[in-house]
């Protein structure tokens, strides 16, 4: 245009760092006024050419300009049209209606399927009943951005239909968009589906090739009455062992005591089926000490329960077996190489599940409803045909993993929480040993009221304090203690309390009302229970992160999210 203006202005996405180096070509897709452009950059050296303004040597950069618009504009539009697929599954089709009376039960169904129609009808989508408690539906890519911005007001809808029915009804919704095929778009919302569940129900997730979005989740998971599954993956389990003849047992990074009694169990269900097995657990942990003294005090001078990862790595992978119990993500295991190394894994978890997930199990036994691992393993323990007689010591550990992930039968104990600690009582868990053994240090107790006397009230309903753990050994669990006792104080509906160690913060999150805490804490890359979450922040100060933590409470608060 007659002006010698530089092509980085002119183009913003064109910049010196992303040039092209000596004797290379690169492409760059860029837009300019309301043309869309395929730029073809060349860097030329010039040899052999010298100028006024130019030196021998010298590089020139060539672009070629090359109009996409109309082409670009047909793609858009192709991609509007692709078909999207969707999942429908009722959660507690079964427990909702086993509470109510015959009368109202078709009632609420034909209800519950006119708000599905309705909704997919106004999206112009179509959608198929498969099963009593499931659907299909497909909808144009273009309208999955209007589902989305209304956050599948559909979740909401079914949840608030009462016509007399104890428990509401909830919806689970996986989408798969952009596969290759249709048959990869289906594939993509049976995973999205596979995730919803595992992580509780009650909420959408949609999934784009490896991207993941996830909406609603704000009720807990209903418990399952029947034991149908526990049965079941009970004797998967038991095969599965009685075909090996080495099994290793590993629990998460900084394992707890949930962690630790779940092994014990699993230890011991491998010793009456007469394996030999090691626990992968690291015993230095300050909040699995009460029990690694007893068993170091209990145990046979011959017998050694814990290995080190070292040591579980220079075992021969051939007929090896391995446990991971309270853990689903691979990254957050003790020892993530022997989900490599070994071929036959199992896993036993109570953790809503994330998109990061240990695909290598043959068995897989996650159920989010569980109070804890421990609870789920009680129940194993009793479903398999051979008569296991647990030490005192395993028994209490059991029973003291469902103590602590129920805060004293305070958080998410159903029905099977309390038989299954009637169990553990039946076969010599001792109850006040327990609280002996779980009794808190003086100087712990001090820092605790400390934690509670300098939180901040945030929103008038969310409490957030810190606590520098630096020199005090078993800090994350002292804030974790205090994010229960937070929740104490009326009208407070989460609390959150940052523990600074080395260069990382550990954020433990509670929450005793309809707030989804891990949610909350999948923002900061972590995750855990709808009430109990946790996350890890590196290389950042108290500061930082409680700024962040605000805005996400304030965004979340104003959308109406929690």
């Amino acid at each position: 245009k007659g002006s010698k203006k530089s092509i980085t202005q002119m183009f913003p996405e064109i910049y010196r760092r992303i040039f092209p180096a000596e004797g290379t070509s690169r492409n760059y897709e860029i837009s300019f006024e309301d043309k869309r452009y395929r730029v073809e950059c060349n860097s030329i050296l010039l040899n052999g050419l010298k100028s006024e303004d130019r030196e021998e040597g010298e590089i020139l950069l060539v672009f070629y300009f090359f109009d996409e618009t109309e082409i670009r504009d047909y793609q858009d539009e192709k991609r509007k049209k692709n078909p999207v697929a969707g999942l429908i599954y009722v959660d507690n089709y079964e427990e909702v209606l086993e509470n109510m009376e015959e009368v109202r039960q078709s009632l609420l169904l034909a209800l519950v399927e006119r708000k599905i129609l309705k909704s997919m009808q106004s999206y112009k989508g179509i959608v198929k009943k498969f099963e009593k408690d499931k659907y299909l539906f497909v909808i144009e890519e273009q309208h999955l951005p209007k589902l989305m911005e209304a956050k599948f007001s559909i979740l909401d809808e079914v949840r608030s239909i009462n016509i007399g029915n104890d428990l509401s009804m909830t919806l689970s919704i996986g989408v798969g968009v952009d596969g290759e095929t249709y048959a990869d778009t289906y594939e993509s919302a049976r995973i999205a589906m596979d995730l919803a569940l595992g992580r509780g129900g009650d909420q959408a997730v949609v999934r784009e090739g490896d991207s993941i979005s996830y909406y609603g989740g704000k009720t807990q998971k209903v418990e399952k009455s029947t034991r149908v599954k526990a049965r079941v993956k009970a004797h998967a389990m038991r095969e599965l062992m009685l075909g090996n003849d080495q099994i290793l047992i590993m629990g998460h990074k900084n394992p707890d005591a949930d962690c630790v009694g779940a092994a014990l169990g699993i230890y011991r269900l491998a010793l009456t089926l007469g394996k030999k097995v090691k626990l992968v657990v690291d015993e230095q942990c300050p909040a699995i000490e009460p029990i690694v003294e007893v068993l170091r005090t209990q145990k046979d001078p011959e017998e050694e329960i814990f290995i080190s990862n070292e040591e579980a790595r220079a075992m021969k992978s051939e007929s090896t077996m391995l446990v991971v119990v309270d853990v689903n993500v691979p990254s957050m295991t003790e020892c993530p190489e022997l989900l490599r190394k070994i071929p036959t894994v199992a896993v036993l978890d109570h953790h809503r599940q994330k998109s990061e997930i240990i695909r290598e199990a043959v068995v897989s036994y996650v159920e989010p409803f569980a109070s804890s691992t421990c609870e789920m393993v009680a129940e194993i323990l009793q479903y398999t045909q051979d008569k296991i007689r647990l030490r005192p010591i395993e028994a209490d550990a059991l029973y003291s993993g469902i103590l602590v992930d129920t805060d004293n039968f305070v958080i998410k104990a159903g029905v099977r929480t309390f038989e299954a600690a009637a169990y553990l009582r039946r076969v010599g868990a001792d109850v006040t040993r327990v609280r002996k053994m779980f009794r808190e240090d003086f100087d712990h107790y001090k820092l605790r009221s400390n934690i509670i006397n300098r939180a901040e009230i945030y929103l008038s309903e969310f409490a957030i304090s810190t606590l520098d753990g630096t020199m005090i050994s078993g800090a994350t669990v002292v804030g974790a203690k205090a994010a229960n006792s937070l929740l104490s104080i009326q009208g407070i509906r989460a609390s959150f309390v940052l523990t600074k160690l080395a260069d990382c913060i550990y954020i433990s999150a509670r929450s005793i009302d309809d707030v989804n805490v891990q949610v909350i804490m999948e923002k900061f890359g972590g995750g855990g229970h709808l009430t109990v979450a946790a996350a890890q922040v590196s290389d950042a100060q108290f500061a930082d992160v409680i700024k962040s933590l605000k805005e996400i409470l304030k965004i979340m608060k104003e959308e109406g999210d929690i």
